[in-house]
């Protein structure tokens, strides 16, 4: 039986730091699947099931709401300027810390890792963030890693801004279920990060 990945959306959330996971999730369950193994399944969950506006404008339809949602064994929360509000809204701090006491996984990405600090999933945690927001979540008394793209701390897996979501869910695949695996999803994908930007001009 595949695993069940859930990745939160609220209101501002960076449509990078979901999307790009989403990619990486379910390329990953179409390779399975073609190999005859069971797939992952890929939800996105929200408080409630009306559209939710991101960051720049994109609208997305949840699959789930906190209330309905099906068991995780992953879960993902973004980041964005929806992080700020989200800081002080109690259901779905509430629901973070409750859904990540269950789940095998738990990850952010960009200042989703405020979201995991400020819920208590965090706390005590090395987290990564967006170089732009380390220290306001340092000075919130977070133990932040400046130098690294992801960090590990347990079952707690942050990630720096926006397109490092996508590293840190190749390297999550490669955890549940091998590290060829997560190569050949890197390769479906054609995803080939380095250099970061080699133009001139």
């Amino acid at each position: 039986m595949g695993n069940t990945i859930g990745i939160t959306v609220f209101e501002g959330a960076e449509e990078l730091d979901f999307v790009g996971p989403w990619e990486v999730f379910t390329a990953s369950a179409g390779l399975l699947e073609r190999a005859g193994a069971d797939p992952d399944r890929v939800v996105l969950v929200a408080a409630d099931t009306g559209p939710v506006r991101c960051g720049k404008g994109l609208r997305v339809l949840p699959d789930a709401t906190f209330a309905d949602h099906p068991a995780l064994d992953v879960l993902l929360v973004p980041g964005g300027r929806g992080t700020r509000r989200g800081a002080e809204d109690p259901q779905l701090l509430g629901w973070i810390a409750a859904t990540a006491a269950r789940a095998t996984w738990v990850t952010s990405v960009c200042t989703g890792s405020l979201l995991l600090f400020v819920s208590g999933v965090g706390k005590g945690r090395r987290l990564a963030t967006h170089w732009g927001f380390e220290d306001q979540l340092a000075a919130l008394g977070a133990d932040v890693v400046r130098d690294a793209r992801w960090v590990r701390d347990g079952n707690v897996v942050s990630s720096q801004g926006v397109s490092a979501g996508i590293d840190m869910s190749l390297w999550l695949v490669g955890q549940l279920h091998s590290p060829a695996h997560a190569r050949a999803t890197q390769r479906f994908m054609q995803y080939d990060p380095a250099p970061p930007y080699a133009a001139d001009v």
